[in-house]
């Protein structure tokens, strides 16, 4: 089977040293069913140029699905570097004060205090640009191995989603074949039923053999649906084509769905054999659970 699935999870971590301190990053990637691609990328400021990479490289893998793709990138200050210290904002702070202090209606101001004050301290950081033409190369190798690990958990799925549509093909396959043998059956039963609703109408009635051959192939006629189990049976190899090829299926396999409950519905609209009646009630059961799996399938 090489079908694959749409719901999946992968993270990659990736690290290099800066000037002012080592980088790490970590790349995840998320995805759940969608009749479409949808692609939704969370960015740090200053690093939106990624996107279109990032965009790229998931058109490149993936065809349907909701995925949602983030970085996450924390810069670790090296310990020699120095702070910057905002003296002017410092004195202003202290004059601004003074009054206050002199007047007895609070106390002086302490260091810790006003180191606490925004945009008094201040660790300078490397440019997201800087950062960017640092580690571009090694982002874009991470980014590329999360979505390997997305697809390969995708592909997983795949193979399980595979498994249950071969054995639901199986059951369509033999519930087609169960509905034949009966249906070829049909003219004699029809007959044979015809002469006992009329033996038991009228008794005294005698039947001529030739137009109760007649009449009982009329209705058999009308039962005919030998046509719609030639095409069950022509979807379900087509279904079997489907799970074993490489390129995304999920769209065929939900228009054949489609197909065979158009089948298994004029089916059993046209049996007038409780027997195949039955069978066509079991056929459109498994082929509402193709559905529901084929909605899973990429």
């Amino acid at each position: 089977m090489a079908i694959s699935g749409m719901t999946g999870f992968a993270r990659a971590d990736g690290e290099a040293a800066g000037e002012r301190g080592g980088i790490r990053w970590a790349w995840e990637a998320r995805s759940v069913n969608s009749r479409g691609l949808d692609l939704k990328l969370r960015l740090p400021s200053g690093f939106e140029g990624l996107e279109t990479v990032a965009r790229e490289a998931a058109g490149k893998r993936f065809k349907r699905g909701a995925i949602q793709i983030s970085l996450a990138l924390k810069q670790e200050a090296a310990v020699a570097a120095a702070p910057t210290l905002n003296v002017d904002q410092v004195e202003a702070l202290i004059a601004a004060g003074r009054p206050f202090v002199e007047s007895g209606r609070v106390g002086a101001p302490s260091w810790d205090g006003l180191l606490l004050v925004r945009g008094v301290l201040a660790i300078e950081e490397q440019a997201p640009e800087a950062l960017i033409g640092l580690i571009g190369d090694a982002l874009a190798a991470t980014l590329n191995t999360v979505l390997d690990g997305l697809a390969a958990a995708r592909g997983q799925e795949g193979r399980a989603l595979g498994e249950v549509l071969g054995g639901l093909v199986s059951r369509i396959e033999a519930l087609t074949a169960e509905a034949k043998a009966i249906a070829a059956a049909g003219p004699a039963a029809t007959q044979e039923r015809i002469k006992l609703r009329l033996a038991a109408l009228a008794p005294e009635v005698q039947l001529d053999p030739q137009r109760l051959a007649q009449e009982a192939a009329l209705v058999a006629l009308k039962g005919d649906v030998q046509e719609e189990l030639d095409r069950l049976a022509a979807h379900a190899a087509e279904a079997r084509s489907l799970l074993k090829q490489k390129e995304p299926a999920g769209r065929r396999l939900d228009f054949l769905a489609q197909e065979f409950a158009r089948e298994a519905n004029t089916l059993c609209s046209k049996s007038q054999d409780l027997a195949l009646t039955r069978l066509g009630l079991d056929l459109k059961t498994a082929i509402d659970q193709v559905r529901e799996q084929a909605a899973n399938v990429e």
